[in-house]
């Protein structure tokens, strides 16, 4: 199957949301996402004024550069492009990164809101990769991000037979909602039927 394009309300879905197969595998890539890269995890603007006022919950799970970052640079940064996004630490690692005993880079935003602090889980954009959301006037395109990072997830997800669509449905509920997702797998499920 290819060249498929899902249509779902005022979204448009790449076939490879379908099609590819991810899962993450922390203790191979170490939360490399969270790491490398050049620029911090894209914001909404809700979500700007959320790490306002949640940022005080968050200091006894971040490390002390990142809580320097904050300071210096703020909750929130616009980047060379004017996006939003998460502050990083010295051009690399985003400030809400803390690492475990394991050496893995993670999210002191998700491991407050998994200790009942906050009712913010962590940015949308973070739960929903490798999903990638660019917004126009009249609708939103959900592609698949390449990474090669990410070919531990790849390789897993092919593996595990996990699709991209069913890895992410937690986020793809929160950002879209039940009905929505329920939707997309009517339609997947009937593509994949009539492509047999």
């Amino acid at each position: 199957m290819a060249d498929v394009m899902i249509i779902l309300g005022d979204c448009i879905l790449s076939d490879e949301i379908y099609e590819e197969q991810f899962v993450c595998d922390l203790p191979v890539c170490k939360g490399g996402c969270c790491v490398e890269g050049d620029a911090g995890a894209p914001l909404t603007q809700e979500e700007t004024l959320i790490l306002g006022r949640i940022v005080s919950r968050l200091v006894p799970y971040m490390i002390p550069e990142g809580l320097a970052a904050i300071d210096r640079q703020g909750y929130w940064v616009e980047d060379a492009e004017g996006e939003l996004t998460t502050p990083l630490v010295e051009g690399r690692q985003c400030a809400y990164v803390f690492f475990d005993d394991s050496g893995i880079a993670k999210c002191a935003i998700e491991k407050a809101w998994e200790q009942g602090l906050i009712d913010f889980q962590k940015p949308i954009s973070c739960h929903l990769y490798p999903i990638r959301v660019k917004k126009y006037p009249h609708y939103e395109a959900l592609n698949y991000h390449r990474w090669p990072l990410c070919d531990c997830a790849r390789a897993k997800g092919k593996k595990t037979a996990v699709r991209v669509y069913r890895f992410l449905k937690d986020a793809l509920i929160r950002k879209y909602g039940v009905e929505w997702y329920g939707d997309l797998e009517a339609y997947i499920s009937y593509v994949f039927e009539h492509k047999k």
